[in-house]
C-alpha cells in the first residue's frame, strides 16, 4: 500500500484520521494556516497521496471528497520499524537506552514500561 509518506503528507493524513471524508477546502482549511502552506501546497500532497494509494477520493458534486486509505495503526506500525530498522539495528533495547541516557525518564513512564515488560512475559 503506501510508501514513503513523508512527514508533510503525514500532516495532511492526521486531518484525514481525524475527520474523514473532507473536501479539498475543508483539508486546506484544517492544516494550511498552521503550516504556512498554500492552497497549491495541499492540493500537491492530496495528488501525492493519490498517486500513492494513501487516500481515496470520490466525486461528490463538482468537489472530491476525501477519506484515508491507509489506516492509521498500520501507518504508525511501519514508521516505528522503519525507526528502529534505520536508528537502532531494528531492536528496541537501544531505543530505550538512547532515551534513558539523553532525557530523564518520569517514573510514571517508568512504571509503564515495566507493566508492558511484565504483559510480555506474561504472554509467553
Amino acid at each position: 500500500m503506501a510508501a514513503g509518506i513523508s512527514e508533510s503528507e503525514a500532516r495532511v493524513m492526521e486531518a484525514l484520521w481525524r475527520d474523514s471524508p473532507l473536501s479539498a477546502e475543508q483539508v486546506i482549511a484544517e492544516v494550511a494556516k498552521a503550516q504556512g502552506w498554500t492552497e497549491a501546497t495541499v492540493k500537491t500532497l492530496l495528488n501525492r497521496l493519490l498517486r500513492k494509494k494513501a487516500i481515496t477520493a470520490k466525486r461528490d458534486g463538482r468537489r472530491y471528497l476525501y477519506r484515508p486509505r491507509l489506516k492509521r495503526p498500520d501507518y504508525v506500525a511501519a514508521e516505528s520499524r522503519d525507526l528502529l530498522d534505520r536508528l537502532f539495528g531494528g531492536k528496541l533495547a537501544p531505543l530505550i537506552a538512547h532515551f534513558s541516557e539523553r532525557q530523564e525518564i518520569s517514573e510514571d513512564e517508568i512504571a509503564e514500561l515495566k507493566k508492558l515488560i511484565r504483559g510480555l512475559d506474561d504472554g509467553r
